[in-house]
């Protein structure tokens, strides 16, 4: 995209100020991760880096470790329409499982719920190189939130990620009603 999707400006904040509040209608605990370089350090919450720059799979890890022995809750800056209905709906199937994912279409590992229990497969992971998000599902136990758990929400729209300025200037529009 050419710039830091995270300070975008949406809503009257940034995509980053949207992330964090629909994160603390459900969590008590919120925290940034933000790479292995320390951003973000305005925003009111406590800030966490990576130990290595290796992607969303480190930002896993790093998450897990913060979280000390409790799940982590991941929604990542690009989701704008994620609301906090839908996260609390991943927090209700979690009980009984390692992992909460949506997979409409596709997986959406960064807006997921994560045990403790995820970050021995994923240090496994790292080490090999595999990188992928989903490269340590097949040594936890995985819930699918699959389009018919989470009917009622606009799946349509919920999971677009802004991974370009077209996409972000699509979704601002779409958020002003044009």
């Amino acid at each position: 995209m050419g710039t830091d999707k995270a300070l975008l400006p949406w809503g009257g904040g940034t995509l980053l100020d949207r992330a964090l509040a629909a994160l603390r209608a459900v969590c008590s605990d919120v925290r940034i991760l933000c790479g292995p370089s320390p951003r973000y350090l305005d925003r009111g919450a406590r800030v966490e880096t990576d130990r290595q720059a290796a992607g969303p799979l480190a930002g896993l890890e790093t998450a897990l470790v913060a979280a000390d022995s409790r799940p982590a809750l991941l929604l990542a800056v690009d989701l704008p329409w994620v609301e906090p209905p839908l996260l609390s709906k991943l927090l209700g199937l979690f009980p009984g499982h390692d992992a909460v994912v949506p997979v409409v279409e596709r997986p959406q590992p960064l807006c997921a719920i994560y045990a403790p229990a995820c970050l021995e497969p994923v240090r496994r992971r790292l080490a090999a190189d595999d990188l992928k998000m989903t490269s340590f599902w097949p040594h936890v136990r995985v819930r699918r939130a699959t389009e018919a758990d989470l009917a009622g929400f606009a799946l349509d729209r919920v999971f677009r990620n802004l991974n370009s300025r077209d996409d972000y200037e699509e979704a601002r529009r779409l958020a002003a009603g044009r």
